[in-house]
C-alpha cells in the first residue's frame, strides 16, 4: 500500500517544516538554474539585498527575497536545523501565522540594519556587497521565545540549558566577530533579527501585538488572490431590500376606495416579495393586507 503522497505531505505539514522545505527548493533550483545558463551570481542578485541605495530601489522585493536564497549547502543546513529546533517550540505556544510573521518581519529587520549599516558606518563601506541567508528570521525567532519564555529548558547534548542563555551566548558571539568578521554585514543582519525577536516578545507579553498591521496587510493580500464561490457571487447580487423599503413606504388599505388593479398590484408584490425572501419577511402591514385582501375576495 503506497503512503501518502509528497504534496499531501506538503500541505498537512505546519509552517517551519514548509518553510524548510520551500527554502531548499529555492536553493536547489537557483543552483540548477544558474548551472544551466552558466550566469554565476547574476541572476541570483536579483533577489539578493543589495547595499547599493539605487539598486534596492529597482528591486525592493529583495529586502525579503534575501532571506529565501543561501551561499552553500552548510549555509542553508544550519539555519534549518536551528529553524526546526526552535520553530517547534514556538509553535507549541503561538499560531503558525503569528510564527510566519516574526519570521518575515524578522528577514526585514534584519535586512534594513544591513543596509544601513553599509550606508552609514564608513567603516563597512568597502565595496558593494549582497546579502543572502535565513539567517535574520532565524535569530528573529530563536531570541523571540528565549525573551518570551526565558526559563523554558531545553536539552543541548547531555544537559539541560534556559532558552534565555542560548539566546545571550548567540548574540554575543554575533557582536564580538563583527569587528574582526569578513561577514560583518551577515553579523549585523543577525543582529537586527534579534533585536526585532527579543521587542517582539516584550511587547506581546505586554498585551501589544506589534505585527498585527502585517497579518492584516497579508490577509488583505491574500483575500486579492481568492475567488469567490459563485454561489457566494449570486447571493451578494441578489437584493431583497428595495422591495422590502418601498413596500414598507406604502399605505396598505383594502375596501371600496382602492381600485382592483392598484389592490392587485399591491398583492403581487408582497407575493414576489415572499417567493424571495420568506413569509417572515412581511412587515406587519403587509400582513394584514394579506390577510383583508383575502377575506375581502
Amino acid at each position: 500500500m503506497a503512503g501518502p503522497s509528497l504534496s499531501y505531505q506538503y500541505k498537512t505539514a505546519n509552517i517551519v517544516v514548509k518553510l524548510i522545505v520551500i527554502n531548499v527548493l529555492v536553493w536547489i533550483g537557483f543552483m540548477l538554474l544558474e548551472w544551466m545558463l552558466n550566469s554565476g551570481s547574476i541572476f541570483s542578485q536579483w533577489f539578493s539585498l543589495p547595499t547599493d541605495l539605487s539598486r534596492l530601489l529597482i528591486q525592493p522585493w529583495s529586502l525579503l527575497t534575501y532571506a529565501f536564497l543561501h551561499a552553500g549547502f552548510w549555509h542553508i543546513f544550519w539555519n534549518m536545523l536551528i529553524l526546526y529546533w526552535f520553530g517547534q517550540i514556538v509553535l507549541n505556544l503561538f499560531t503558525e501565522k503569528r510564527f510566519l510573521t516574526i519570521y518575515l518581519l524578522g528577514a526585514l529587520a534584519g535586512g534594513v540594519l544591513f543596509v544601513l549599516a553599509y550606508n552609514l558606518f564608513p567603516v563597512l563601506i568597502t565595496s558593494s556587497a549582497y546579502l543572502v541567508g535565513a539567517s535574520a528570521a532565524v535569530r528573529a525567532i530563536m531570541i523571540f521565545i528565549a525573551a518570551y519564555t526565558p526559563n523554558t529548558e531545553v536539552r543541548v547534548i547531555f544537559f539541560n540549558v534556559k532558552l534565555w542563555h542560548i539566546g545571550v551566548f548567540v548574540v554575543l558571539t554575533d557582536l564580538i566577530q563583527i569587528p574582526s568578521s569578513g561577514n560583518a554585514g551577515g553579523l549585523l543582519a543577525h543582529v537586527g533579527g534579534a533585536i526585532f525577536g527579543y521587542v517582539y516578545a516584550q511587547q506581546l507579553s505586554k498585551g501589544n501585538d506589534i505585527g498585527l498591521w502585517w497579518e492584516r496587510l497579508a490577509d488583505r493580500v491574500v483575500n486579492l488572490f481568492k475567488s469567490k464561490p459563485k454561489s457566494a457571487k449570486k447571493a451578494n447580487m441578489k437584493t431583497v431590500y428595495k422591495n422590502q423599503t418601498n413596500a414598507q413606504k406604502r399605505t396598505y388599505r383594502s375596501g371600496s376606495r382602492v381600485s382592483k388593479n392598484e389592490q392587485q398590484a399591491q398583492i403581487d408584490a408582497i407575493l414576489d416579495k415572499i417567493s424571495k425572501s420568506g413569509y417572515d419577511s412581511l412587515s406587519k402591514a403587509e400582513k394584514d393586507f394579506l390577510f383583508k385582501a383575502g377575506k375581502d375576495n
